[in-house]
């Protein structure tokens, strides 16, 4: 329990101190989309239009944020956290 109260204080006392890194790594991941969103785009895709997206490329007018990570493999979302 100590250890964890320990590690705890030392990542917080970490982003008092250096704020600005806080919030650039917040950012980043703010600005990458999610397994969920680009599985949800490509759902959205295919009722629209009638036909499975194939590439990534085809959605990116559908996703706000960076998609280059992901792939469509089998209909659905592949790449980070799926």
């Amino acid at each position: 329990m100590t250890a964890a109260l320990t590690v705890s204080i030392s990542g917080v006392s970490y982003a008092v101190f250096n704020p600005e890194k806080l919030k650039g790594d917040v950012q980043v991941v703010a600005d990458r989309a999610t397994c969920r969103t680009v599985d949800t785009a490509i759902v959205g895709y295919e009722a629209v239009t009638g036909v499975q997206p194939t590439t990534i490329g085809e959605l990116r007018e559908w996703v706000r944020g960076d998609i280059s990570a992901y792939s469509i493999k089998n209909g659905m979302a592949f790449g980070p956290g799926c």
